[in-house]
């Protein structure tokens, strides 16, 4: 069987947390079909669980070749040619290393306790303040950024501008083109600025091995330099600010959750993992990957040189592989999501993703548990014209 016909997609504009109802009728009767976006060229979509680790972990498909392509994507206009999240081995393999060792598992734990204590004193503020709280503006944003800036070494006091520099990696409409080149120039210039300092005075924080890592040891190129660090900045906060949020939504509309783990906090942990797979942060699925070769997927060729884009949110919702995957389960034993990517691309981040979210969920639950929405839900303001789903508020009483 080989669709002729060629989808719009997205196949809507997201709807808080829900993926479209076409996701599941793909994943049931044609789980490879081509799909046209709004710019760029026409493209395939992979839906079901085991064809995404494919097309995302198989080195048989290619990110450099969205270099040379008029990639399939949401926006007309790019921030960059995309840095390390464009490359393949060995060039991706040689950016990852520099930066690879601040997130292991290991180094990651030795930043629970900061995480922790960043978490308490905000949660103490909010209680000083008192209800109703913006749990975006006032936790999930601020947890996340202080973390990364300290470890980055990036000016915490400087968050206001590059949050909003932020954007032009992460907007679809949301932004026009000119804004998003003007922004993406902004943050990188900041960024630049911040790598001079350190070759004045070095310092013993990631940008500086960075610096010594390009100056001393030729490992990158000065442009290579700029956009990770940028990327590393962007990438540590935006999406852990946006899924804290999306976790509380979540667990308040689903309030045996809530429940279940102010009865048993030791859940935290599961609750993570489950969260990340049943919540889809992606509002479509981005970055396609080029075939080098033909290649069969789901009964149909994949000829060499075609794009395909891979639904991580959709896969993660996959009948075939997760037990009544529309509902949140904490106790879990069969598959493992795919949340935060698969293969080379695999989240660098994941580690302290995971120990962020379980710091705040954990904070949350202990400290607030009578935590509820302080306006109706149909009230929430969602996040528009976006790459990633999620809440621009989210008023909170306990």
């Amino acid at each position: 069987m080989t669709p002729v016909t060629t989808t719009e997609y997205p196949f809507g504009a997201p709807d808080r947390l829900t993926l479209h109802e076409r996701y599941g009728e793909l994943r049931r009767d044609e789980p490879i079909v081509r799909v046209r976006m709004p710019f760029g060229e026409p493209c395939w979509l992979v839906t079901r669980y085991e064809d995404a680790k494919l097309v995302l972990g198989d080195p048989r498909f290619s990110r450099a070749m969205s270099r040379e392509r008029d990639e399939p994507r949401t926006r007309l206009a790019e921030a960059s040619d995309g840095g390390i999240l464009s490359m393949d081995p060995p060039d991706h393999s040689r950016l990852r290393k520099l930066v690879a060792k601040a997130f292991t598992v290991r180094r990651v734990e030795l930043l629970r306790e900061r995480a922790q204590e960043i978490a308490d004193g905000l949660v103490d503020d909010m209680l000083a303040k008192g209800a109703p709280a913006d749990l975006v503006e006032d936790f999930a944003l601020p947890l996340p950024i202080t973390v990364i800036c300290e470890l980055l070494g990036v000016p915490y006091e400087d968050r206001e501008d590059f949050r909003i520099w932020s954007d032009a990696f992460l907007s679809s409409t949301h932004l026009s083109a000119e804004q998003v080149r003007q922004y993406a120039d902004n943050l990188y210039g900041y960024m630049a600025g911040l790598v001079q300092q350190r070759r004045v005075t070095p310092t013993d924080d990631l940008i500086g091995a960075m610096v010594l890592a390009r100056d001393e040891q030729d490992q990158l190129t000065e442009a290579e330099l700029v956009q990770l660090a940028a990327g590393v900045l962007v990438a540590g906060h935006e999406t852990t600010a946006s899924h804290i949020p999306n976790f509380v939504y979540t667990l308040l509309t689903h309030p045996q959750r809530w429940a279940e783990l102010r009865a048993d906090p030791t859940l935290v942990p599961k609750a993570v993992e489950e969260l990340m797979r049943f919540i889809p942060l992606g509002a479509a699925a981005q970055f396609a990957r080029y075939a080098t070769e033909d290649v069969e997927i789901a009964g149909v060729l994949v000829r060499a040189g075609e794009p395909v884009l891979a639904s991580i949110g959709s896969a993660n919702l996959d009948e075939s592989v997760f037990d009544r995957p529309d509902e949140v389960d904490f106790h879990r034993t069969a598959g493992s999501h795919i949340g935060f990517g698969h293969g080379v691309h695999h989240c660098l981040g994941a580690p302290l993703a995971r120990m962020e979210l379980q710091v705040a969920l954990g904070t949350l639950v202990r400290r607030l548990p009578g935590l509820a929405f302080a306006v109706p839900e149909e009230r929430l303001p969602w996040k528009s014209g976006m790459l990633v789903r999620g809440l621009s508020q989210l008023p909170v009483q306990w």
